[in-house]
């Protein structure tokens, strides 16, 4: 008799918490449809870029509402999720730190993800970047790393790499034009 009353009571309270959870998410997607401007125009405030913005407001969504249980209902949601947004875009900032800092060691050693003692600064690139990386040419690799990583002119880093100012600027747009099909067109992983 007891253990019938003791799953009658976790039933009751399960289902409260499904319900309690429930009204979570209800009450941060509610809050996701009004202040989705604000949100916008945050994001734009803080990147400075649409493209950027836009990435930033897409993942605070997904982060919001994966972490809804954690809203307190009754409390201002605005601010929850401008919150949730700042998170995002300090992390989204941090990954770029790590990613710079990595392509800063490839660039002084193109094969350095081949070796161990340089494997953790590797790690900080994400899998799509090393990967559309490895399949640049290296002229075009270089020319990468001078004028986006290190942030040379276009004249500067035609007179390091020896070449005319107007091979720098091709082999920059072809690079670029590759890594973008690359990053956005990821080959189809082996099953």
């Amino acid at each position: 008799m007891q253990l019938a009353r003791c799953r009658g009571a976790m039933s009751q309270c399960s289902s409260a918490s499904s319900a309690s959870e429930e009204a979570r998410k209800e009450a941060v997607r509610d809050g996701l449809r009004q202040h989705l401007p604000s949100l916008v125009a945050h994001a734009r405030r803080l990147t400075r870029c649409r493209t950027q913005a836009e990435d930033v407001v897409q993942e605070s969504a997904a982060r919001a509402m994966a972490f809804a249980s954690s809203f307190e209902p009754g409390t201002n949601v605005k601010a929850w999720l401008h919150q949730v947004l700042e998170s995002v875009f300090l992390s989204s900032c941090r990954r770029r730190v790590r990613e710079r800092r990595a392509l800063d060691a490839l660039g002084s050693d193109p094969c350095a993800w081949t070796r161990g003692d340089d494997a953790p600064v590797m790690r900080a690139l994400s899998r799509p970047v090393t990967s559309a990386l490895e399949q640049l040419p290296p002229t075009f690799r270089d020319v990468v790393r001078l004028v986006d990583v290190e942030e040379l002119s276009y004249k500067d880093a035609a007179t390091e790499l020896s070449v005319p100012l107007g091979t720098v600027m091709s082999r920059l747009h072809r690079a670029r034009r590759l890594l973008a099909t690359a990053l956005a067109d990821p080959p189809a992983r082996a099953a």
